[in-house]
């Protein structure tokens, strides 16, 4: 039932034009350049290291490798980084 669920969902948002992502919960990730990340309707912050910076979304824990991390924005379900990137990937959960 919840699969028929999401995709009336999604038909629905389709028609009267609203972004996917805002109804079906997945994580929107935004990157400009190796400077700064959006992640949109993410769950929250696993852990914010030195090199790396943990993020729990609907589709596992995102991993974002680099440098010099700062938060620019933190609000609802959004958040922006800033810093030197290397790298962002899924870890396998």
């Amino acid at each position: 039932m919840s699969g028929k669920f999401e995709a009336a969902k999604v038909a629905i948002a389709k028609k009267i034009d609203i972004p996917k992502e805002i109804v079906s919960g997945d994580p929107k990730i935004t990157v400009i350049a190796d400077k700064e990340i959006t992640i949109e309707n993410h769950k929250g912050i696993i852990s914010f290291g030195d090199f790396e910076v943990h993020i729990d979304t609907n589709y596992g824990e995102l991993v974002i490798e680099g440098s010099n991390f700062e938060i620019l924005y933190l609000g609802g379900s959004t958040l922006t980084l800033s810093g030197k990137f290397k790298g962002v990937h899924y870890c396998n959960v």
